[in-house]
């Protein structure tokens, strides 16, 4: 008769209350939303900028406790925010840039020699718009002016080892 009573008193302490399994599994879909959400911004960034989205350590593998998964979730939600403002600050700067470019196209002799780099657009690849004289010395006179984009990557400096192997006969 003790062992029945000793084994109705264990059950209850070893089984969590229903409470704070729901208030686990909303934690953790909520954690698992937010990381969706902090990959969504790696990604969107990552060309460009590199955006943080490391999480640190809770003392190795082990089960996290409410606070520790509140801890957790409050850490992600801040991480979100700042990559948000890292995202948002990049957009404004890439349409300034694109203000800036549209202005140049329109009005070339107010932006003489101005250079606008494809980067600061968000386009991938090397090159920049540069606001030149047409027909070199004669056109700057003139006042003839135009928005030229540059040919690409700079050439390799010279002196620079080659970037291929020469193959060694028998």
């Amino acid at each position: 008769m003790v062992s029945d009573q000793f084994a109705l008193d264990a059950s209850p302490a070893l089984a969590p209350p229903v409470e704070e399994d729901a208030a686990r599994r909303t934690l953790r879909g909520q954690i698992a939303r937010l990381e969706r959400l902090l990959a969504d911004a790696l990604v969107t960034g990552f060309p460009a900028d590199a955006i943080d989205v490391a999480v640190a350590g809770r003392g190795g593998p082990r089960l996290l406790g409410l606070g520790e998964l509140e801890i957790l979730r409050d850490d992600l939600a801040a991480q979100l925010q700042s990559a948000r403002r890292t995202l948002a600050a990049r957009a404004e700067r890439q349409q300034a840039a694109r203000t800036l470019l549209e202005s140049m196209m329109t009005e070339p002799h107010r932006y003489r020699f101005l250079k606008v780099a494809r980067a600061d657009l968000g386009v991938p690849g090397c090159g920049s718009y540069e606001v030149r004289p047409r027909l070199g010395l004669v056109g700057m006179f003139m006042g003839w002016w135009h928005v030229k984009l540059s040919s690409g990557c700079p050439l390799a400096a010279r002196g620079e080892p080659a970037s291929y192997s020469v193959p060694h006969g028998p």
